[in-house]
């Protein structure tokens, strides 16, 4: 039995008719599926960390003169507890390496009035680059570098910050930088908002940043904190020896 031409024609426009329909659910489906897989990716993948995109200017010193671009803004002090200051007199230009003066405090703020060379014995046959400034009405100095023969190196730039960390962490809550100016430490705080706050910390040997226990001189008041997730979740007295 032989189809009329009407009827091919027919049974032709419905088969292209279904092709176009199996291909338009075809395509919905793997675009279903396509905006799923989107979807849990976004779930999955956990906020990129603002402040890895804090990017600190620094000064790049490579001689005494150069250095001197340290006195044309306030510094702030990145590692408290970790730097030593001494004596200084301004009239004579020396430093009384003989006795320690105190460390510089978290996040302290400084003006630096001069930066000079003097002879340390804690460090012979080097120079020592020193970094004056004046507190409660006297005058101390701290090492921003070293002068061995005609080489210099400077570690300024890994000390100091040069731009007011208010601003460079913006992002940070209210309550944690309050936390930060009162040097305390409270459930929730990163390591780094930590360190800002109570200074330079000694992690214990187990665990990787952002998941162990750091114990915190502080000063002489030591404390221990633990994260997860670089989050503070366990806040007390630290051991006796960190202090």
């Amino acid at each position: 039995m032989q189809m009329s031409p009407e009827l091919k024609e027919r049974l032709q426009l419905v088969m292209i008719v279904a092709i176009l329909v199996s291909g338009c659910r075809l395509a919905y489906i793997l675009y279903q599926r396509h905006e799923s897989q989107i979807e849990q990716a976004k779930k999955q993948a956990p906020p990129l960390n603002p402040d890895y995109f804090v990017t600190p200017k620094k000064l790049y010193p490579y001689d005494v003169n150069s250095a001197h671009q340290l006195t044309e803004q306030p510094v702030w002090v990145k590692v408290g507890y970790a730097y030593t200051f001494y004596p200084y007199d301004p009239t004579r230009h020396r430093v009384d390496f003989s006795q320690e003066a105190g460390k510089l405090l978290p996040i302290e703020k400084l003006q630096i009035k001069d930066v000079i060379t003097a002879d340390a014995l804690q460090s012979p046959g080097e120079r020592q680059v020193m970094a004056t400034f004046e507190k409660d009405g006297k005058s101390y100095a701290f090492s921003v570098g070293s002068i061995k023969g005609i080489d210099y190196k400077f570690y300024s730039d890994d000390m100091l910050f040069i731009q007011d960390p208010h601003e460079l962490y913006n992002h940070w809550p209210a309550d944690v930088w309050d936390a930060i100016d009162k040097h305390q430490v409270k459930p929730g705080m990163s390591e780094l908002q930590t360190d800002f706050s109570i200074g330079l910390g000694i992690p214990e040997k187990s665990g990787e940043p952002g998941n162990r226990t750091v114990n915190y001189p502080n000063g002489g008041s030591p404390l221990s904190v633990t994260y997860r997730n670089d989050k503070a979740v366990e806040i007390k007295p630290g051991p006796a020896g960190s202090s």
